[in-house]
């Protein structure tokens, strides 16, 4: 349990390391990369919070929160994903570009 408390803080410091990156950044296709990579991040903290939810509190009522929890959070964190690999080489692209 204790480790799922681990990736909990892990991935919200992830989760609020990107939206700072995406903030300060001024590129179009970078952000829409670093906004993929912080929905991943978003989305495995609300995932990895109701699967602790379900070690911690043992009621129906937690169980179906729970799943409604896991749920969205992996696919969030899929549909980040898939944002992820698509906005990289774009993201690479352009940074290539104003480095040249």
């Amino acid at each position: 349990m204790i480790i799922l408390v681990f990736l909990i803080v892990i991935s919200l410091s992830f989760y609020v390391y990107y939206k700072i990156k995406y903030v300060r950044s001024r590129l179009q296709m970078e952000r829409k990369y670093l906004s993929g990579k912080s929905s991943i991040a978003l989305g495995l903290f609300v995932a990895f919070f109701g699967i602790n939810q379900l070690f911690l509190y043992h009621t129906i009522t937690t169980y179906i929160v729970a799943a409604v929890f896991i749920i969205i959070g992996f696919l969030s964190a899929w549909t980040g994903f898939k944002a992820f690999k698509y906005y990289r080489p774009f993201a690479l692209k352009e940074i290539e570009e104003l480095n040249s």
